[in-house]
């Protein structure tokens, strides 16, 4: 067993959730951009997180979980919302334009809970660091 096996997991976890921090900030940004290099609004993206498995050296089938990581970034595959501005250089024929659909009440719940999943990683961090401490301290006595 690897005594820093904790450093890692938690690491991991940073490292995803500061990614969706991240692509929570670019929904916020892009909520009126209603044109984009691909064509069409901007689409909200989301993060996918998997567990990060490794191969045991001495079990060929058994894989060990060791924490978080980025399985993709998917675009939200509803459509774009619709509102009436005719005077908007990008309205159709009609005189709608197509926004992205992104809702700020869900995108703040979202850098809500991955700022308090980060918190937490944090703070399981520091009790494990804590603890090692500990451990040598009682080592030395």
């Amino acid at each position: 067993m690897e005594i820093f096996r904790s450093f890692q997991i938690s690491g991991s976890a940073l490292t995803a959730e500061k990614l969706r921090v991240d692509v929570v900030a670019g929904n916020l940004a892009n909520m009126q951009t209603t044109r984009t290099q691909e064509g069409g609004p901007y689409r909200r993206r989301t993060v996918v997180f998997a567990e990060r498995l490794v191969q045991i050296a001495n079990s060929p089938s058994f894989r060990e979980g060791r924490g978080v990581k980025v399985a993709a970034i998917v675009e939200d595959p509803n459509p774009p919302r619709q509102a009436y501005d005719p005077a908007h250089p990008d309205a159709n024929e009609q005189g709608f334009v197509a926004f992205p659909n992104i809702d700020l009440a869900k995108e703040m719940t979202d850098l809500i809970t991955s700022s308090r999943s980060y918190e937490a990683n944090a703070t399981a961090i520091n009790s494990a660091k804590a603890i090692y401490l500990k451990a040598l301290e009682i080592g030395r006595g």
